[in-house]
């Protein structure tokens, strides 16, 4: 058993290999029953409204960021250009571990925005929470910001992303619904032009670590099929939340899920990207 934990989730992570497909199916079943029970646990003492998703996602944010500082501190990007910098480098606070990568980087996330949430709650300001997220996410970016030396290649993946989003918003009407497009699009365009154009243009080679993901662009051999999957997916979403009989609560919590799914990936992404790592 030892053995078998070793090899298909703790080598893995320190191997810089990423998923296979035996941790990929405990990492989403785990994922399911936790959201299954937060769900549960959270379900009419908290109001699942735009604000709520709001907070959420500035959470996201974070924990995107999070993980970039991390690949930028253990790709040696990340250098002692001020103190700051050095006295980070020094505690090691960022180094490639556990908590500082998947899926560690998601229970991190996840207890700060619960952390948050329980401190707004006793302070009667839950409205507060995406200020809470912004501003425990602005001094992360500020950290990275200067060794985003490609930003200029974010261009044309939020280009991809805002075409479809913005389809999305005229079909549907819908403000909030047309985020879970957004998302989608945001992953799959930053997938596509990290591996298929970035790649290419800089040197920098970078692979898709997720298995089914990476099948599909094996399939065609490249991964402008799965930004057009991913964003066929978001679209497909929004019409069965539209369809499907269930309280305006339930749609939204998933609604924000299928969100968090295209953008935590995405930011990722273009962040690692913009840095260089």
């Amino acid at each position: 058993m030892e053995k078998f934990i070793y090899d298909y989730f703790a080598a893995p992570i320190w191997s810089r290999e990423g998923y296979n497909i035996v941790n990929t199916l405990v990492y989403s079943v785990i994922a399911i029953i936790s959201v299954y029970f937060i769900h549960k646990m959270i379900k009419g003492k908290i109001a699942f409204d735009e604000n709520f998703m709001k907070g959420v996602l500035s959470f996201v944010l974070l924990g995107s960021t999070l993980r970039a500082l991390t690949d930028a501190v253990d790709g040696g990007v990340f250098a002692p250009v001020t103190p700051v910098h050095q006295a980070i480098l020094d505690s090691g606070i960022y180094a490639y571990g556990y908590f500082t990568v998947t899926p560690g980087i998601y229970i991190v996330t996840a207890g700060l925005l619960l952390v948050s949430m329980l401190i707004l709650h006793k302070k009667g300001k839950p409205g507060l929470l995406p200020y809470a997220g912004i501003a425990l996410w602005l001094p992360h970016f500020l950290l990275i910001l200067p060794f985003m030396q490609y930003w200029i290649h974010s261009i044309p993946i939020f280009i991809l992303a805002a075409v479809p989003w913005f389809a999305a918003f005229r079909y549907f009407r819908d403000r909030t619904y047309s985020l879970i497009v957004a998302g989608q699009a945001l992953d799959g365009a930053a997938t596509f032009y990290a591996i298929d154009i970035f790649s290419s243009i800089t040197g920098i080679r970078y692979f898709e670590q997720h298995v089914f993901s990476a099948a599909i662009g094996a399939l065609g051999n490249s991964f402008f099929i799965f930004y057009l999957i991913k964003i066929a997916v978001g679209f497909a979403a929004i019409y069965i939340l539209k369809k499907e009989k269930m309280e305006q609560e339930d749609r939204y919590f998933v609604a924000l899920l299928l969100m968090i799914m295209g953008f935590a990936p995405g930011i990722r992404d273009i962040l690692r990207m913009v840095i260089g790592t």
